[in-house]
């Protein structure tokens, strides 16, 4: 397949032979991820079935809260297959909440990502009464990082503190939805011009934002690249403190294994944005 075109730019070319096996073992570590920790599994934070999260507890005070959504290109994917990330950050002394979302076409972009705001508050409700005012960072990989950025575009200054974003780590994500138009990924998305304009956070950047950091496999197609280091770019042309972040040498996925180590790229990456 021509490598210009958007279909090998968002979807064949982003595929490594060795996806089955990381999975794999992913899927080994989702299952060590739960024993001898706190979970609080499949609290509701919506009508829909899938307005779900997981809260994995830190054992003594926490120092925040990251609130993460999985990838899938809005359509697929489930975040018991990321818990895996939980760990590294719980022993930090992170609350993490894993986080579900409807998916297309059941639901259609612009109602998905309305509906995720309502985690925020659902989260901090499911904490005790002493840890609500913990700084709260939202972070996400690929569609999930797209989230992360619409649910900090969604708060302004009048947030409540205790509900406010503190800071965003959005990994391997898409803010310019326009390319995707013309993919397969495009059946369930059901975008077209206007409504990719509308979807893409890259269109949209204000002022008094958290910071960010933009992470991205320093393999991925030179359009996932593209697209981190445009919204790291157009953040802080808006006054916001951003960090563009290329990992050498790791793709869509094994990224995620990077993340996943006791002081690991997550949290350095928690570092740059001086969250606790």
């Amino acid at each position: 397949m021509d490598d210009s075109t958007a279909e090998f730019q968002y979807v064949t070319g982003q595929a490594r032979p060795g996806f089955a096996a990381l999975f794999a073992q992913f899927e080994d570590e989702n299952l060590r991820a739960l024993w001898g920790r706190t979970w609080r599994l499949d609290l509701p934070y919506g009508a829909h079935t899938r307005q779900t999260f997981d809260l994995c507890l830190a054992r003594d005070e926490p120092i925040g809260t990251v609130i993460y959504f999985h990838a899938g290109y809005w359509q697929s994917r489930d975040k018991a297959q990321f818990r895996f990330l939980a760990p590294a950050l719980n022993d930090a002394g992170y609350n993490v909440a894993m986080v579900n979302y409807p998916l297309c076409p059941d639901v259609t972009l612009p109602q998905l990502t309305t509906c995720v705001r309502d985690v925020v508050a659902a989260v901090s409700e499911a904490l005790p009464r002493a840890q609500h005012d913990v700084p709260l960072i939202v972070s996400g990989h690929s569609a999930g990082g797209h989230l992360s950025i619409e649910l900090a575009l969604s708060q302004d200054t009048d947030t409540p503190k205790g509900k406010r974003i503190a800071g965003i780590v959005a990994i391997s994500g898409i803010y310019d939805l326009a390319p995707l138009v013309q993919t397969s990924l495009n059946d369930k998305l059901r975008l077209d011009d206007s409504l990719a304009q509308m979807c893409s956070p890259a269109s949209r950047v204000k002022q008094h934002m958290p910071p960010a950091v933009f992470l991205v496999g320093g393999t991925e197609t030179p359009e996932f690249l593209r697209q981190s280091r445009e919204m790291s770019g157009a953040w802080s042309d808006s006054g916001n403190v951003s960090c563009y972040w290329p990992v050498d040498a790791e793709d869509h996925f094994s990224v995620l294994s990077q993340l996943r180590a006791p002081d690991g790229l997550f949290l350095t990456a928690l570092r740059k944005l001086n969250c606790p």
